[in-house]
């Protein structure tokens, strides 16, 4: 428990230090001068700076998808679930200065075509708790039966593009609109109810 308490410590200062100075910028000297330890005390956590911040970006993300998760567990219906989780994953960015400063300095945390992922499995658990909601919501019957491995990965690719343009290219104007019509578009479709059953004509 102790040690869970000061890597926390550890990433909440470094945290603050790579979101000013960015990664390059940075040192191990910098970070263990705000804790008042001394660098060799931090290499008994992590063997280099590159780890140290790999680390310390996944502890930033993994917070912000708890945030998430709290409140789509604080709501029931599945199609409310889905509004609560798209709605809050692009709000908490607004809250989370430092998180947002580093993603700016460094767009490849959220990669739109990765090769290669170091948050690879803490992506996967976003798209799990999508994949979560749709199968619900189709139990329910307020989801049509769709394949919700293949949709979950589209919500997860429009809500990476989401984040890209309002925080990393800063075009959050415009992007806050598309992103409200695309969750409309999402959840009630194009075509009125009664033409819904009809061709495409």
């Amino acid at each position: 428990m102790r040690e869970r308490i000061e890597l926390e410590e550890i990433y909440r200062a470094s945290l603050g230090v790579f979101a000013q100075y960015g990664f390059r910028k940075t040192t191990v000297e910098d970070i263990a001068e705000k804790l008042d330890r001394t660098k060799g005390n931090l290499y008994f956590y992590v063997k280099d700076k590159r780890e140290l911040y790999i680390k310390t970006v996944s502890f930033a993300l993994e917070r912000w998808q708890n945030r998430v998760r709290d409140a789509v567990a604080a709501e029931t219906g599945a199609r409310k679930q889905l509004l609560v989780l798209c709605r809050k994953a692009v709000e908490y960015l607004s809250q989370d200065g430092e998180l947002r400063d580093i993603l700016k300095q460094d767009p490849d945390i959220f990669p739109m075509f990765p090769t290669v992922d170091p948050y690879e499995s803490i992506n996967k658990r976003s798209i799990r708790m999508i994949t979560g909601i749709l199968k619900k919501g189709i139990k329910e019957k307020v989801f049509r039966p769709v394949d919700v491995d293949k949709v979950s990965q589209v919500i997860f690719s429009i809500y990476k593009m989401v984040i890209i343009r309002t925080y990393i290219k800063a075009d959050d104007g415009f992007v806050q609109e598309m992103f409200e019509d695309t969750l409309d578009l999402l959840l009630n479709g194009l075509f009125i109810e009664s033409e819904r059953s009809g061709g495409t004509g």
